[in-house]
């Protein structure tokens, strides 16, 4: 009966096994599990032991008959065994009928006769003392075995259903005293908490730390960024050793002669080892001290950076020394290569129609990838990607938004116009700057905008229009009689024409288009405009009297060197703060030429540094519509005031 009952027991998975195969393993019957596989492997070398004494003591006599297997599925006959004779034979144990696990782990279990009550499972496990004394008797039983295979080779033609392979005892044997180190350490595992047996691992609990929890995860998510943080900074410390060494172990760089340079002239080398050669200049210039060859001085370095960063970016060398001339050398490598880039696309949203949050919704919901610009503007979004062009949107037909690079936000901004003003905006094609006037100026007051070329001012009024700009009136004067026309402005506006030396990104022309010639013209026209500007403006205006001068150039020429002449021409306007937040400040020293000191007021902007185009600000302050000059005190045309003239006796 029991024997039936054990073969049922066969076919019957046990509810372990059940959680086993269905993956829904907790911590602690995983556990359960390697401590029966451990408990397996001393009942199999116990159950060694037993028929080695038994085999030993039965020699002379007969030899023992060789433990007969059973098959997974349960055998339905067992093969008969002959029986010692002898006084040994009394004492010798019966054979060993060992069972195949089905499992893909290859758990087999042995089951032995005349074993403890209640089975192998309710005995007491060994020591470990006695699990190592089994590698004793692993020789003789590997010379039991073999006599065991003869036995059952003899037996092989009466029923080969009979027959199944099994793994060698030996080898499980060899295997117990690792898998008894690894698994002991589990059994004694926390209970807490429920894990797929999968993922379950100790590492956390062999370090000492504690499972991870709710309670404790922001404390090892802090604990984590700390680690992280300390290995960023030894990575750059290590980068620096490494820098470091580098330069210790390169070789001093040299210049090429007079021959290889002309040599260069006929067969020009590859970009790649231009590009080599600029940052080997650089790296030079920025310790030349240390690094100079003693027959070379400072110019000679410099010489060849011009004609290499010429030749690599595509620069006139009249340009490429005007723009050298404003930063370090290794500044300067920045600024040419963030020409190289295009600036991202940037729209302002147009106040007059619709908010930028509601503009910003409408946008994203035609797929359309954007970001707010900064925190610097209230109405500006950057434009990463679109499925349908910009400029073609039903909200740009509508007048919503202005496609408008971010740069041109801050002239007007620095002019806050208010409402119920009267504003000109000297040059305003295409109508970008005074769009965003008339939107500050909510439609009220007189948006006056001029531009001398006629052909330009087709875009400016198809904006007006489309913005819905209500206040404004459109005129083509040239901007230096403009103060013989009109004039009496509470603000005005002079976003002068340049050489664009800060928008080389979007018009790569400038590199090679613009010389010495140009810069001459160019500055003369910005000295008379600005002029012009100041004496359009009303002092005596109650909420104006500003006048803001800005360029798309970087250049010293057109930027401070022409605010500079229009403080010393008149001596009736000074510089004030552009209410700007960010930006470098002016020049009031540049290459031997000395600027006033109010010039650290105005702001630059680089592509490189602000991720926009190169622009300039500037923003005045007139005083008084007079001008003194020697005893006589001049009021220019334009300034809307008149002299009191004195009565006569």
């Amino acid at each position: 009966m029991g024997g039936r009952n054990n073969k049922r027991r066969q076919h019957m998975p046990l509810p372990l096994e059940i959680e086993k195969i269905t993956g829904k393993a907790t911590k602690a019957v995983y556990d359960k599990m390697k401590h029966d596989q451990v408990r397996s492997l001393k009942q199999k070398t116990a159950a060694l032991k037993q028929n080695s004494a038994a085999k030993a003591a039965s020699t002379g006599t007969k030899r023992a008959a060789p433990a007969q297997t059973q098959s997974p599925a349960g055998q339905k006959r067992q093969k008969q065994q002959p029986q010692s004779s002898g006084k040994d034979a009394k004492k010798q144990k019966p054979a060993v009928v060992a069972e195949a696990d089905s499992d893909e782990d290859e758990d087999a279990s042995m089951v032995v006769e005349d074993g403890p009550d209640g089975g192998w499972d309710n005995a007491p496990l060994e020591s470990d003392s006695e699990v190592a004394d089994s590698d004793d008797s692993l020789d003789e039983f590997d010379s039991a075995n073999e006599e065991d295979d003869e036995a059952a080779s003899e037996d092989e033609g009466e029923d080969d259903d009979d027959v199944v392979t099994q793994k060698p005892l030996s080898l499980l044997s060899d295997e117990s005293d690792d898998e008894e180190d690894s698994d002991a350490s589990e059994a004694d595992s926390n209970d807490e908490g429920v894990e797929s047996y999968d993922e379950f691992s100790t590492d956390g609990e062999d370090d000492g730390e504690e499972p991870i929890t709710f309670r404790n995860m922001e404390k090892r998510s802090r604990k984590l960024d700390a680690q992280r943080e300390e290995d960023e900074e030894m990575a750059d410390m290590e980068l620096k050793d490494q820098d470091q060494a580098a330069d210790g172990e390169r070789e001093a760089f040299e210049l090429p002669s007079s021959e290889q340079v002309e040599a260069e002239k006929e067969a020009p080398l590859d970009l790649t080892q231009v590009q080599m050669r600029i940052q080997e200049i650089v790296r030079v210039l920025n310790n030349f001290s240390e690094l100079r060859r003693p027959q070379h001085s400072r110019n000679d370095y410099m010489d060849q950076l011009k004609r290499d960063m010429c030749f690599y970016y595509g620069y006139n060398e009249f340009l490429m020394d005007k723009l050298l001339q404003l930063f370090t050398v290794s500044e300067a490598v920045e600024f040419f290569e963030a020409n190289e880039v295009a600036r991202p696309v940037t729209i302002r949203t147009n106040t007059l129609k619709t908010r930028r949050r509601d503009l910003a919704q409408a946008l994203i919901n035609r797929g359309v990838n954007l970001d707010p610009i900064g925190k610097w503007t209230k109405v500006g979004l950057t434009i990463f990607d679109s499925p349908v062009p910009v400029g073609a949107t039903p909200e740009y037909m509508a007048g919503h938004y202005m496609i408008q690079a971010a740069s041109s936000f801050l002239p007007v901004m620095a002019l806050g116009p208010q409402e119920n003003e009267k504003v000109l905006d000297m040059s305003a094609a295409p109508g970008g700057k005074t769009t965003y006037c008339a939107a500050l100026m909510k439609n009220t007051g007189m948006m006056v905008a001029n531009d001398a070329n006629k052909e330009r001012e087709k875009a400016l009024v198809a904006n007006i229009h489309r913005l819905g700009v209500s206040n404004a009136v459109v005129c083509n004067y040239d901007g230096r009689e403009f103060p013989k026309v009109m004039g009496g402005f509470d603000r005005v506006l002079l976003d002068a024409p340049c050489s664009g030396t800060g928008v080389i990104s979007k018009d790569a022309s400038v590199k090679t288009n613009k010389g010495p010639e140009d810069f001459g013209m160019l500055t003369h026209l910005q000295k008379e405009l600005i002029l012009s500007a100041i004496d359009s403006t009303n002092a005596d205006s109650a909420t104006g009297g500003y006048i803001v001068y800005s360029t798309c150039s970087v250049t010293v020429d057109e930027d401070e060197a022409v605010v500079n002449y229009a403080l010393s021409k008149r001596p009736n306007v000074k510089l004030v703060e552009t209410g700007l937040d960010f930006g470098r400040p002016g020049f009031t020293r540049f290459r031997g030429q000395t600027f006033h000191n109010s010039l650290s007021l105005t702001r630059r902007f680089y592509p490189h540094a602000h991720n926009m185009d190169g622009f300039f600000v500037a923003k005045f302050k007139k005083l008084s519509n007079k001008i003194q000059v020697g005893d006589k005190q001049i009021v220019p045309a334009g300034s809307g005031a008149k002299l009191k003239q004195k009565k006569k006796h």
